[in-house]
This record gives structure tokens, sequence and C-alpha cells, in this order.
């Protein structure tokens, strides 16, 4: 049972997770304290290894036969955590991007407070969304622009600013249509899973 509880955790996706989370602070802290163009090149770099190793570990996980419940809470976990770290630091020189970490606070606290009475009814979400995963990539990769170039022009951070709230926007509205209208129908039902991969 111990060995079982080990394995199901300790999978290279799940380690790959951890590893997203433990970049956190580390991006945190050379942002925080970036004074040369050098050092927004290496907080850029290390979202850039964080988003790759996203890409990965689901790959791994589907190829090698490695999806677990564990894995299916971990890996959202870890690119919540590095999107919310990201928003906030950028926030802290953008203040326009505020609205972003607003609009990221509802939706990201509606999709856990869903997913927890969804679980409790012995269900969960089958994955992201379409335009979750999409909401997710234009975000990142216009917030990494965002650290590469400190300096750009407000007018071009509101546009981007902009882009990234309409994505949010019809995720969340995706996320609220299938939390509470069941459409699509992508929930699978917790019980029926194979104990080897939960």
């Amino acid at each position: 049972m111990i060995k079982d509880w080990k394995k199901d955790i300790f999978t290279i996706p799940n380690l790959l997770s951890f590893f997203r989370i433990l970049l956190i602070p580390i991006y945190i802290a050379i942002y925080v304290h970036a004074s040369q163009p050098r050092h927004y090149y290496l907080a850029a770099a290390i979202l850039t290894a964080s988003c790759l190793t996203d890409l990965v570990d689901g790959k791994i996980a589907r190829h090698f036969n490695m999806v677990s419940t564990v894995g299916k809470v971990l890996d959202p976990l870890a690119d919540k955590a590095t999107q919310f770290a990201l928003i906030l630091c950028l926030a802290s020189r953008f203040p326009v991007l505020w609205i972003i970490v607003g609009l990221f606070t509802v939706k990201e606290s509606f999709q856990l407070i869903a997913g927890i009475l969804t679980l409790r009814k012995g269900k969960m979400l089958d994955g992201a969304l379409f335009s979750g995963k999409l909401c997710t990539v234009i975000l990142f990769l216009s917030l990494i622009l965002l650290v590469l170039i400190p300096d750009l022009h407000s007018t071009t951070v509101l546009a981007i600013a902009a882009v990234d709230s309409l994505f949010m926007i019809i995720s969340f509205g995706d996320y609220i249509r299938t939390y509470l209208l069941g459409t699509p129908i992508k929930f699978t039902t917790t019980e029926a899973q194979d104990p080897k991969a939960s």
C-alpha cells in the first residue's frame, strides 16, 4: 500500500510539477531584484523552462501511462501558482495588470470551489478545457514578453492586458457553462478509475 502510494506520487511527471513549483520563489527573487537586462532575461528563461516542463510532463504521463489523480491536481496547481506569481510581480511594475490579477483570482476561485463540489459528488473534470489551455498559452507568452521587455510603452502594455482579459473571460465563461450546465460533458467518475492509475 505504501509502495503504491509512493509510486503514485514520485512519478516523472509529478516530479516535474514539483520542480515548477520550486522555480516560483527563484523567479520572484530574480525579477523583484532585477536591475539589468540580463536579470530579466534570466527570469524569462526560468519561466520558459517552467512552460517547457509543463508541456513535457503531460506527454510523458500519457505515453508511459503515468497519469494519476495526484498528477491531475498537482499539474494545474503548479500552473496556477506560477501564473499568479508572474502576474503579481508584473502588476507591481505595470499597474494596469491588476485587472488581470482580479480576473485571475475570481476565475480560479470559482474553478477551485466548483472542482471541490464536483469531486464530492464522485466526479472530476476530465482535463482542462480547450479555451483554458489557449488562455494559459496566451497569458504565458504575453507576460513573458513583459518580463523580457520591462520598458514597453504603456499603450502596448494596455493592449496586452486587454487581450489577456478577453481570453480569460472567454475561458471563465466556458468553465461556468461546463460546471453549472455540464456542457460540454467532460467529467469522469472517480470511483470508476483503475486503482493503479489513480
